[in-house]
């Protein structure tokens, strides 16, 4: 800390920073050990700590900032600075620097591990309940332009993409999935996937799940033999809503039984609409899926820590 830090830390902040308190709610030195492996400079580039690039990204995502935006914030505000662990006499990252250090984390494969490393520290902190599990997907339009019939199916600008039948808006949407995991009784995200939008819902839930997942809730796409199988086999509780098939409708219990879990299992959509509201995922960003997954679990790792905060002040 320099002069000038050590002068600004003595200004009293009008109101609480919640920055500062995300910053004392983990074990930063984790994430610092599994970034390790990512070379952050290249050769006559300045160098950047990774853990440092890394809460950039974190801001990114809370503040919905593109690369550029991004840079000049850095620069600017104190506060964003504070939590990235930067000094005011600190180079700071331009643009092209942020946009190669989610390269490397997402080429790297690293995404995964940060976000169970965030799950293991919020299970450490006892704001899992584990009682139930809500599990559910959304449709995100990719980055792309849709295709035309005459075209196909696919897009060369993003060959991941795909065409699915999206529910909620009664038709077809190009682009991706996204599924997630939620705990019940906190709204914490447990586990999440993307997969393109053609995808099955109940083929991703053997892998959604997580270890203890208690009662599992769905809706109607994820009812199926092979589920209802894997619960009993886990032992977890089968909260899945039933579905008609031809010349086989739904008994009257089992309609009741779908009305009773919708309630249950409907604090799912909030979360879907957080992610879409408030971290831009109406739309995707980058044209492949790796990109795209990194986004997509940056803002789940985003949306869990602002969550904890609501969850325990303290």
């Amino acid at each position: 800390m320099g002069l000038l830090d050590a002068a600004v830390s003595r200004r009293k902040p009008r109101r609480a920073d919640v920055l500062d308190d995300i910053g004392r709610l983990l074990d930063w030195a984790a994430f610092e050990r599994l970034l390790a492996v990512i070379p952050v400079a290249a050769k006559g580039e300045p160098s950047f700590p990774a853990l440092m690039m890394f809460k950039a990204l974190l801001l990114q995502r809370w503040y919905g900032l593109s690369d550029p935006a991004m840079e000049a914030a850095l620069f600017d505000r104190l506060s964003f600075q504070r939590f990235a662990g930067l000094s005011l006499d600190d180079e700071t990252p331009d643009h092209s620097t942020i946009w190669r250090f989610r390269e490397r984390l997402t080429k790297m494969g690293l995404i995964e591990e940060l976000f169970a490393e965030l799950q293991g520290q919020l299970d450490t902190h006892g704001l899992l309940i584990k009682q139930g599990t809500l599990i559910d997907a959304s449709m995100v339009t990719s980055a792309a332009r849709r295709p035309r019939k005459e075209d196909g199916t696919t897009s060369p600008v993003d060959p991941d993409a795909r065409f699915g039948a999206d529910n909620e808006r009664r038709r077809f949407t190009f682009g991706y999935k996204m599924h997630v995991a939620v705990d019940q009784g906190t709204g914490l995200i447990r586990s999440g996937r993307l997969t393109s939008a053609n995808i099955q819902d109940v083929s991703v839930a053997p892998d959604l799940l997580p270890p203890s997942a208690g009662t599992v809730y769905a809706d109607r796409g994820y009812h199926s033999r092979s589920l209802r199988e894997l619960l009993a086999q886990k032992g977890f509780g089968d909260g899945v809503m039933r579905r008609a098939h031809k010349n086989q409708p739904l008994t009257p219990e089992e309609v009741a039984r779908n009305h009773a879990l919708v309630p249950l299992r409907s604090p799912v959509e909030a979360v879907f609409g957080t992610l879409k509201r408030s971290y831009g995922f109406t739309r995707m960003r980058y044209f492949n899926a790796a990109r795209n997954l990194t986004a997509f679990l940056l803002a789940c790792m985003a949306y869990n820590l602002r969550r904890s905060l609501q969850l325990n002040p303290a």
